[in-house]
């Protein structure tokens, strides 16, 4: 059960080569840094330079990996991955890395975006390849095309599929003695890349390999193409691949941890001056400013500075309230936000509250947050979200809602002030959000704020069309 009414996390990817060591512990303790990207399933690849290992199943990193387990994927080359479904059901038959053979023999792909032409492709790949897709989710489909494709090197074979390929992907491969690495041409999901005890580390975020005690080299570029092996590292930028990032604006408002560097920069020092910023656009006198923890505290922190109103942590979170795979009863599924978080009726009592949230998909989180603040006897409550309203869904890897689940995309704000019971509320502006994020305009996608993404997509597509005809 997930209680935040959020845009779901997408995936955590991770590799590693590290001539001196056997690296599926150093694989393991980067996926244990990206758990927030994904929740549903995990998986660890490795070689010795003979095979590839595979381990990968439903659950937490924690839950899917042991001691025996870990012992049991030998190898100083591996990657991991761990999983939300944004095509392709919560199956395990999904549940990445996966395996695909060619020419160039097996490998492993583990892949966080999302393909928006990945049914045309298994269409067109089934006549020019004689591909057999037997599972639900475009990364079948990635793997396939790497494993397939013409090219005398990785390299060329990248180049290959960047052409054919349409949408987000931030991408490990490897082989049994060869990882790559490829961020793709719009550059709209982060990877990095690092260096750990002689080796090489590249992850979704700079987290992980502060995690694994890595230090940081630099960000991929939009379209390049990593390749490390024994004889070393080589890089390749795609000729046609974007100049400037059209990152997803909502790794620096919500997805990547605090502590992750995005475009240069801190996402926590980002996070703040959007807080500051929506201040600055709507202000509001109060008595304190509290923050929807955990996700919206630097927000709010960077508001209360700007404002100079006290931040106040009035509402406690449970913190080892996280994904349970029990499913609830109505009454547990009504008692969610109540069962993760409760507020401090001493401090909330008879104050003015200005509370700040990163974001509003459904609206669900903050009415009963309200609701819960009224009853612990608070005197007004002032709303500021830290991200213009969301009025379109996400095609790049983000499971954002349908457009009729998106209470922007449905109500005014004034109806929404009404409905989630506020005293006032105000969103962050398009041209804020650029202003805090330091970006020149086209710089990050923003597509499910205005409707405009960096390549044309169809209005809605459903996550699901590719598990018709799947044995489950």
């Amino acid at each position: 059960m997930n209680i935040d009414d959020k845009p779901r996390e997408e995936c955590g990817v991770v590799g590693a080569f590290i001539p001196s060591e056997n690296v599926a512990r150093t694989v393991f303790f980067g996926l244990f840094a990206l758990q927030h990207r994904g929740q549903e399933s995990a998986g660890i690849a490795t070689s010795e330079g003979d095979e590839i290992r595979l381990k990968a199943r439903m659950g937490l990193v924690s839950q899917v990996f042991h001691e025996e387990t870990l012992v049991g994927l030998p190898g100083h080359l591996g990657i991991g991955h761990t999983r939300y479904s944004t095509m392709g059901g919560s199956k395990e038959y999904n549940a990445q890395p996966l395996i695909a053979n060619g020419q160039r023999g097996e490998i492993a792909v583990g892949h966080n975006g999302n393909v928006i032409n990945a049914a045309e492709l298994r269409v067109e790949m089934t006549e020019e390849f004689g591909s057999n897709f037997e599972k639900s989710s475009d990364t079948e489909v990635i793997a396939e095309l790497f494993a397939k494709a013409p090219g005398s090197d990785w390299f060329e074979v990248s180049a290959y599929a960047m052409r054919r390929l349409k949408g987000a992907y931030s991408l490990v491969i490897m082989t049994k003695d060869q990882l790559i690495a490829v961020r793709d041409p719009l550059g709209i999901r982060p990877l990095c890349l690092g260096t750990l005890n002689g080796g090489w580390v590249v992850a979704s975020e700079t987290a992980a390999l502060d995690n694994l005690g890595a230090e940081f080299v630099r960000e991929f570029e939009n379209g390049e193409t990593v390749v490390i092996d024994h004889s070393g590292i080589q890089s390749q930028i795609w000729s046609s691949a974007r100049t400037n990032h059209a990152m997803c604006v909502f790794e620096q408002i919500y997805f990547a941890r605090p502590d992750s560097i995005l475009n240069g920069e801190l996402a926590y020092e980002t996070r703040q001056r959007l807080g500051a910023e929506v201040y600055r656009e709507h202000p509001v006198d109060a008595d304190i400013v509290v923050g929807i923890p955990d996700s919206s505290t630097p927000h709010a922190v960077g508001l209360a500075a700007e404002a100079k109103i006290p931040y106040t942590e009035a509402i406690i979170r449970n913190r080892y309230v996280g994904r349970t795979f029990i499913q609830p009863d109505q009454r547990s599924r009504a008692q969610g936000v109540q069962t993760k978080f409760n507020p401090m009726r001493g401090v909330i009592s008879g104050k003015r509250i200005l509370v700040v949230d990163d974001s509003v998909v459904r609206s669900t989180t903050i009415t009963r947050v309200i609701k819960m603040l009224r009853k612990a006897g608070a005197k007004e409550i002032h709303v500021r979200v830290a991200s213009p309203p969301i009025k379109s869904t996400c095609h790049f890897g983000v499971d954002m809602a349908t457009l009729n689940e998106l209470i922007a995309a449905n109500k005014t704000v004034t109806e929404i002030t009404e409905y989630i019971g506020a005293d006032s509320l105000a969103y962050l502006s398009v041209e804020g959000l650029l202003r805090a994020v330091r970006a020149p305009e086209n710089s990050y996608c923003t597509g499910c704020f205005t409707g405009n993404y960096p390549i044309p997509v169809q209005l809605e597509m459903n996550k699901m069309r590719f598990e018709v005809g799947i044995n489950t």
